[in-house]
């Protein structure tokens, strides 16, 4: 299943490039992190709960960057086990100046979930993909706020509304490896 966007930055392309680049950021913008563990500045691990229909499935994910040109183009390969799923992920951004200031970004994602999970199909999988992809930009988008010094307004996209986003502490420990309080469980009120 392939996604794509673009979405606009109210700050300089170096600092967003520094918030994708970083692998403490990007855990912060991923839904359901329990754990964290940085290898090197190129390879990196997160435990996750991925919401799915009346529970959540847990998966180990690794995270490996791939190709990068500071500070215009990244690609990374994410590769994920779980009870009842398998999952592969590519993804890249390219990063650019936008028009009237600030940064433009177009990213794509290709995903590929093979065992139970992944035969539920495209149309069962779809709006949950689209829901955690609308979570990672809302979240970036407050890395990139926070990363530029300001608390603006969120930035506008093409991927629609960003769902609103649970602000976590930064970790107490060594900045390396974290543990993430689990959130609570979550009701949805969509049929």
């Amino acid at each position: 299943m392939n996604v794509s966007g673009e979405r606009r930055f109210d700050a300089p392309r170096s600092t967003v490039w520094q918030v994708l680049n970083d692998p403490a950021s990007m855990a912060r913008t991923m839904p359901g992190v329990e754990s964290f563990e940085i290898a090197d500045d190129r390879h990196w691990r997160a435990h996750v709960k991925i919401p799915l229909g009346l529970g959540g499935l847990r998966m180990s994910v690794s995270f490996e960057k791939i190709e990068e040109r500071e500070p215009e183009f990244a690609k990374l390969h994410a590769k994920g086990d779980g009870v009842g799923a398998i999952m592969n992920m590519d993804t890249t951004f390219h990063l650019s100046d936008a028009d009237g200031g600030g940064t433009s970004m177009r990213w794509e994602a290709d995903v590929r979930i093979a065992g139970p999970v992944g035969s539920m199909g495209q149309r069962v999988l779809q709006p949950i993909v689209n829901q955690q992809v609308n979570h990672v930009l809302g979240a970036l988008d407050q890395q990139v706020q926070e990363a530029a010094g300001g608390a603006g307004a969120p930035s506008s996209g093409s991927a629609g509304t960003p769902e609103p986003t649970t602000e976590r502490p930064p970790p107490e420990t060594d900045p390396e490896s974290y543990e993430v309080e689990p959130e609570g469980p979550t009701t949805s009120t969509e049929g």
